[in-house]
């Protein structure tokens, strides 16, 4: 059984940064393309940033240049720096592994 838990996800002023973790266990992350996905307030969730097993990476667009994925395969964690946050960034930041397994999901709101 392979669990999914998201981490790091708080309050944080326009301009600041923040961190959000991902920790996989009951199976190697190794072979898993991982995301990281939000969903906002009365919208459909969305992709925020992919991270393949070639070690390519994709964006949205939305957040290209401000947030970074990144993945640690030996202690099962992917990471999303967040850089740079907006308002409209403020959602419910979910890490999907492979194409099956979701976390519960870490808020993330931006406000001052």
């Amino acid at each position: 059984q392979v669990h999914v838990v998201e981490s790091g996800g708080g309050l944080v002023q326009p301009g600041g940064s923040l961190r959000l973790s991902c920790t996989v266990s009951g199976a190697s992350m190794r072979p898993f393309v991982m995301g990281w996905y939000r969903q906002a307030v009365d919208t459909q969730r969305e992709l925020v940033a992919l991270s393949h097993v070639s070690g390519d990476t994709e964006y949205a667009p939305s957040v290209k240049d401000r947030f970074t994925i990144s993945r640690d395969n030996f202690k099962k964690v992917v990471y999303l720096d967040m850089n740079n946050l907006k308002r409209e960034d403020t959602a419910i930041y979910y890490c999907k592994a492979a194409e099956y397994w979701w976390g519960q999901g870490t808020q993330v709101t931006v406000s001052s």
